[in-house]
């Protein structure tokens, strides 16, 4: 359950930061795309610098968690607060996930070091709701970015 303080899924999910059917052929383009999602948004005080802290932390281990489920992070002074993007591709792409799967859905969050408590929670919350398979089913089958934030939206008040 979101409370008051604590910010949902879906309210991170806004501006342009959600993309359905991504094009995409490689782990590092798929990630690229990604991050170019958040390329206008007014939290990234260093766009360059959040790339980079991405690909750095994506480089010590991947962030592929399986069922076609990647969750790239980072933490980072070039953000104020926390980002975030999601995505599904249009085709599956290798990943080096933990379960040796190729990857559907990517959700990545960057933020401040401050955030880090936020940070844990939501992606703990993010991997809940992924551990549904119908819920990964709706955002596989989403033909808009609309109908993604309705999924995380509902899914996330089924939380308790």
């Amino acid at each position: 359950m979101v409370t008051a303080n604590m910010m949902g899924i879906h309210d991170l999910l806004q501006d342009g930061a959600v993309c359905v059917q991504m094009p995409g052929e490689s782990k590092e383009e798929v990630l690229n795309r990604l991050v170019d999602l958040l390329e206008d948004h007014p939290d990234i005080a260093d766009f360059d610098g959040m790339r980079a802290a991405i690909m750095k932390r994506e480089s010590m281990m991947s962030t592929g968690v399986g069922n076609g489920l990647a969750l790239p992070h980072a933490k980072t002074s070039s953000v104020d607060g926390i980002v975030a993007a999601f995505a599904t591709t249009a085709e599956p792409v290798a990943y080096d996930a933990i379960d040796g799967l190729p990857v559907r859905m990517l959700f990545m969050m960057v933020s401040t070091e401050r955030a880090k408590s936020q940070h844990i929670k939501l992606l703990s919350r993010v991997s809940r709701l992924m551990n549904d398979a119908g819920f990964r089913d709706r955002l596989l089958k989403a033909q808009r970015a609309e109908e993604v934030l309705k999924i995380f939206q509902e899914g996330e008040l089924s939380l308790t």
